[in-house]
């Protein structure tokens, strides 16, 4: 495993992140158990959650399940750097959702509770909350800070904007602010390019990709023309279909899978932390590690861009002059 520090801190993560959003929902408790294990195994030692996985409201199905594993011993929680979020409904009563102060310690305190630990090592922000002021935000993100329960903050879904004015506001209070954000990052959906990617290098922010393979499309697509992931609609297949042959034709010819070259071409920038992989089963979990070893040449790199064109670069140069 390769490691890396994540964004301007001190905090060494793997350049893989074991995304858990389907443990409960698609992959069973003792399934879930042993691709954890199996990722520790492989030196991940950093994984994603949030306190609404599971999809029952209240509930943090699959931050139990992480509970329950942390709780087998072992080291298990020692090794894990757990990343876990807020924002989302708990509830619905008022102040069971967003970024109130009254939520987030609630929150925080539940999800230590589902989790079996005294700490969480980085609590994102789901979604920026727009009638919340940044005052209020710190001010109980501080406290979390003070009180051991939480070590680093991250955001997940913010725009560039976001970024700036949280950490701007955050250093006029001492405090670190936001060190890492959470994008939809892939080579189908590069809109992030723009502002985000920029306010993250500016900041110091590690990127973490969700959904990297984009949803299952950048997996490839078998002899039959069809894509991999079963789930994915057929209204989409059709409308991505000549720029999946043309990426399949192009992995093919450097003789890689598509997955991995999806990954790989994720981790050639050097803003992007650690992607999200939310592996189902243990082969799609040993089979990731191939992306580490990938170095995409500066044509292999045109090439893809070709296929899958961005928004141009970073703004406003992407356009404008």
């Amino acid at each position: 495993m390769k490691y890396t520090m994540l964004g301007r801190t001190g905090l060494s993560v793997s350049r893989l992140c074991l995304g858990t959003m389907n443990f409960g929902p698609q992959t069973t408790e003792p399934d879930s158990f042993a691709i954890m294990d199996r990722a520790l195994e492989l030196g991940i030692n950093f994984f994603d959650t949030a306190n609404v996985y599971g999809w029952k409201k209240g509930e943090g199905v699959t931050e139990q399940i992480i509970g329950r594993w942390f709780a087998q011993g072992g080291g298990r929680r020692e090794k894990t750097v757990i990343a876990t979020k807020v924002y989302g409904g708990m509830g619905d009563w008022p102040n069971e959702s967003k970024l109130s102060a009254l939520h987030i310690k609630r929150a925080c305190e539940a999800s230590l509770k589902r989790m079996q630990t005294d700490y969480i090592d980085m609590y994102q922000m789901h979604h920026i909350d727009r009638a919340t002021p940044w005052e209020e935000i710190w001010q109980a993100m501080e406290q979390l800070v003070r009180e051991g329960k939480v070590l680093y903050v991250g955001s997940s879904n913010f725009a560039g904007w976001h970024i700036a004015q949280a950490n701007e506001i955050a250093a006029k209070r001492n405090f670190m602010g936001l060190v890492s954000e959470q994008s939809l990052y892939n080579l189908a959906a590069r809109t992030v390019e723009l502002e985000v990617v920029p306010a993250c290098k500016a900041y110091g922010l590690g990127v973490i990709p969700w959904s990297p393979l984009a949803g299952g499309i950048l997996g490839g697509i078998d002899a039959n023309g069809r894509r991999r992931n079963e789930n994915r609609s057929k209204d989409l297949i059709e409308k991505q279909r000549p720029q999946l042959e043309a990426y399949q034709a192009f992995c093919a010819d450097i003789n890689e899978q598509p997955a991995d070259v999806a990954l790989a071409w994720l981790l050639a920038n050097p803003v992007v932390t650690a992607p999200i992989i939310g592996p189902r089963t243990m082969e799609q979990l040993d089979g990731s590690l191939r992306a580490l070893e990938i170095e995409l040449n500066e044509e292999q790199m045109k090439r893809l861009d070709t296929i899958w064109p961005g928004p141009g670069g970073a703004a406003p140069e992407a356009y404008a002059w």
